[in-house]
């Protein structure tokens, strides 16, 4: 599966974005998703995950939780990730990842065990 991620850009302090990743091959319900985050000079971060369409659990990282929703759309190869009350340390590039196995547990935080990526979409949120 070939993964596209998109929505990014620049955001005052406070606003929301909607980052959208489009799933090529395959239909994103037949795998596990992620959002991944690297700030500049950071290492990539877990954000959000949802497992496949079974029970389509969510979880996210304590920095989002409440804030960020990650959402799979009614067309069946898209994923979502709706930020609102973004905040200046939510500047990063987003990744959206998926593996065709749950990562249950701390697995989902791993990004080595995801096994598709997209490139990536810059959110700037500014003060």
């Amino acid at each position: 599966v070939q993964l596209q991620a998109s929505g990014g850009g620049l955001v005052q302090a406070g606003g929301s974005l909607t980052l959208s990743c489009a799933a090529s091959g395959r239909t994103s319900s037949r795998y596990f998703m992620g959002w991944f985050r690297q700030a500049p000079g950071k290492d990539r971060e877990f954000a959000a995950s949802m497992a496949r369409s079974i029970d389509t659990a969510t979880s996210y990282a304590d920095a989002v939780k409440g804030r960020f929703t990650i959402s799979r759309g009614n067309a069946k190869n898209m994923v979502y990730l709706r930020m609102n009350s973004l905040k200046p340390e939510d500047t990063a590039v987003y990744f959206c990842a998926a593996d065709p196995n749950d990562l249950y547990g701390d697995r989902r935080y791993r990004d080595e065990l995801y096994n598709y990526w997209g490139q990536g979409t810059l959110v700037t949120v500014s003060s």
